[in-house]
C-alpha cells in the first residue's frame, strides 16, 4: 500500500513539474531527474530499488514501440548515411573514448572500460523523444535524432553483452561475430513475423478496450520473447512497430484507432514520469555504496565520463557533418540536402540526452563485476548530467542557432488534405440524390479551407451553423441529466456523438462556434 500511496504522490508531483517545465520551456525529463535526485536525499525518502530487466521492459518497450510506430521510413531512407554514422559511428566512437579514459584514469580493465564506454555511449529513446515532443525544430534534425534513438541502443547493447562476457572470460571474437549477426538477422525477421500475426488478431477485435489491451500484451511479450530466446529486444519491437504501422490503419476498425492512440499516448507520458523520477531516486543507494571507497576519486572519474561522452558526441557529429559537407559539394542535389548545416550538426550533437537504457544496463551488471560501482555512478552521471545541462540549455542554444522554422510537415499535411478531400468528391459526382448534394457540400467546404489555409473566410456558413447547433445540442444534453431525464451512461454516448460531430465541423485553430 506504502508503494501505491507513493506512486501516486511521484504522479502528482511529476505533474506539477510538467506543467512547469512547459512554462519555462525545457525539456521535462530534465525536471523530473533533478527532483528525483533531491528527493532522494530527504530523510525520510524512500528506497526503491529498479529490477534492471524489469526497467528495461516496463519503461522502455512501450515507449519504443511508440516512437517506432511514428517513425517514417521514407526518413530513413532519406538520410540513411548521418543515421547510420550515428547509429554505428557515433556509439563506437564514445565507446572507445570512455573506454580509454576508464582504463587510464580508473584503472579499470579493458573489457569493463569497454562495458563502460557502452553503457554511457547511447542517447535515450525515452528522453529523445521527450525532449524532441517539446520544442519545434527542424524537421530534419528531428528526423535524423528519432531514427538514431530508435537503433543506436541495439548497437551500444551488442557491445555491452560482448565486454561483460569477456570480463568473464566466456566469449572469444572469432565465436561472438556470427552470434551478433544471427541475432541481427533473427531481430528482423522475428519483429516482421511478429508484427504481421498481430494484425491477424486486432483486425478482428472489435471491441475498443480488450484491442488496446492486446496491444500492451503484444509490446511486452514481443519484448519478453525477443529477449528470452537471445535475439535483439530492441532489434525486434522497432521492426514489429513499423510493420504494424505500415498496414494496420486499412485493418483496425477506426474506433479502436482513436481510443488506442488516446490511451497510449498517457500510458506512455505516466511512462515517462516515473521512469525518470525513479531513475532520480537512486541516488542515494549509488553513493551509498561508495561510502567507504573513495567518494572524491569516483566523483572526479565520473566528472570526467561526463564531459568525455558530451565533448566525444560534438566532436564527432561536427567532424561527420564537415565531411559530408565537403563531399556533397561534388555531389548532386540530393546529396546535398542529405547533409546537415553546421548548426543542425551543433544541436544534433548537443540533443545527446541519455536515460533509461544506460542506468538500466549499469545496475545489470554482475556484483563481482570488476569497478562495478564506479561505473553504476558513472553512468548515474552522465544520465543526470545530460539531462539537466543539456536540456535546461537547450531553450537557450535554439535561441542562439536561429535555426530557420521548418514547415515541411504542415506543407505535406495541407496538400494532403487537399487531396483526400478532392477524391471524396469524385466518387460522388456520379450521385444526384439529396443527400449525397449535402455530402458534396461538406467535401467542399472542407476541401476550400485545405487549399486556403490562411484566409479566415474559407470556412463556409454551413459549418459555422453546425457548431451553432451543437452548441445548442450540449446545452440541452446537459439539462436532460441535471432534470434526471438521463443517467450518465446515456449522457456520456450522446457527449462522444457530439464531441465527433464538433470535431468534424471545426478545423484546427480556425473559429468559434457562433453565439446568440
Amino acid at each position: 500500500m506504502a508503494l501505491f500511496e507513493l506512486t501516486l504522490v511521484l504522479l502528482l508531483i511529476a505533474v506539477a513539474l510538467t506543467a512547469l517545465s512547459r512554462r519555462l520551456q525545457v525539456p521535462y525529463p530534465s525536471l523530473l531527474a533533478l527532483a528525483g535526485a533531491g528527493i532522494a536525499f530527504l530523510p525520510f525518502a524512500p528506497t526503491i530499488e529498479i529490477d534492471p530487466e524489469l526497467a528495461l521492459a516496463l519503461f522502455i518497450a512501450p515507449v519504443l514501440l511508440d516512437a517506432a510506430y511514428d517513425t517514417s521510413l521514407r526518413d530513413l531512407n532519406r538520410y540513411r548515411l548521418p543515421l547510420v554514422l550515428l547509429a554505428l559511428g557515433a556509439v563506437v566512437f564514445t565507446t572507445a573514448a570512455v573506454a580509454l579514459v576508464g582504463w587510464t584514469m580508473a584503472g579499470l580493465p579493458i573489457a569493463a572500460a569497454i562495458a563502460l564506454g557502452a553503457i554511457v555511449a547511447p542517447p535515450d529513446a525515452v528522453a529523445a523523444s521527450a525532449v524532441l515532443g517539446q520544442f519545434k525544430v527542424p524537421h530534419r534534425v528531428t528526423a535524423i535524432l528519432q531514427g538514431e534513438s530508435l537503433l543506436n541502443d541495439a548497437t551500444a547493447l551488442l557491445i555491452y553483452r560482448m565486454a561483460v562476457s569477456a570480463a568473464a572470460g566466456s566469449i572469444l571474437l572469432s565465436s561472438a561475430i556470427p552470434v551478433i549477426l544471427m541475432s541481427t538477422v533473427g531481430s528482423l525477421a522475428a519483429g516482421y513475423v511478429l508484427g504481421r500475426l498481430s494484425l491477424v488478431t486486432l483486425s478482428r477485435i472489435r471491441d475498443p478496450a480488450s484491442g488496446t489491451v492486446v496491444q500492451f500484451a503484444g509490446t511486452f511479450g514481443v519484448w519478453i520473447l525477443a529477449d528470452r530466446i537471445g535475439l535483439s529486444a530492441i532489434i525486434t519491437i522497432v521492426v514489429y512497430a513499423m510493420t504494424i504501422a505500415r498496414t494496420a490503419p486499412r485493418r483496425m476498425p477506426a474506433r479502436n484507432r482513436v481510443s488506442s492512440y488516446s490511451v497510449w499516448e498517457t500510458a506512455v507520458f505516466v511512462l515517462n514520469v516515473l521512469a525518470f523520477v525513479l531513475m532520480g531516486l537512486q541516488a542515494r543507494l549509488i553513493v551509498g555504496r561508495l561510502a567507504e571507497q573513495g567518494q572524491v576519486e569516483a566523483f572526479v572519474f565520473a566528472a570526467a565520463v561526463l564531459a568525455v561522452v558530451i565533448v566525444s558526441r560534438l566532436v564527432w557529429v561536427l567532424g561527420c557533418g564537415a565531411i559530408m559537407r565537403w563531399l556533397a559539394s561534388f555531389g548532386d542535389a540530393d546529396r546535398q540536402a542529405e547533409a546537415p548545416s553546421f548548426r543542425g550538426g551543433v544541436l544534433i550533437g548537443w540533443c545527446g540526452m541519455r536515460g533509461l537504457v544506460t542506468l538500466a544496463a549499469a545496475f545489470a551488471l554482475p556484483a563481482d563485476f570488476p569497478g562495478r560501482d564506479p561505473i553504476v555512478l558513472a553512468a548515474f552521471s552522465v544520465v543526470l548530467g545530460t539531462l539537466v545541462l543539456q536540456g535546461i540549455s537547450l531553450k537557450p542554444l535554439l535561441r542562439l542557432l536561429r535555426l530557420d522554422p521548418d514547415e515541411t510537415i504542415d506543407r505535406e499535411v495541407a496538400q494532403a488534405r487537399v487531396a483526400i478531400m478532392q477524391a471524396a468528391l469524385e466518387v460522388l459526382s456520379g450521385k444526384t440524390s439529396n443527400a449525397a448534394a449535402v455530402v458534396r457540400e461538406q467535401f467542399a467546404a472542407q476541401r476550400t479551407i485545405a487549399e486556403n489555409p490562411e484566409d479566415a473566410q474559407a470556412a463556409t456558413e454551413y459549418d459555422r451553423l453546425r457548431l451553432y447547433a451543437i452548441k445548442s445540442q450540449r446545452d440541452a444534453l446537459e439539462q436532460l441529466r441535471i432534470d434526471g431525464t438521463i443517467g450518465d451512461e446515456a449522457y456520456h454516448r450522446l457527449e462522444e456523438e457530439i464531441d465527433w460531430s464538433e470535431l468534424a465541423a471545426s478545423p484546427p485553430g480556425r473559429f468559434q462556434p457562433l453565439t446568440t
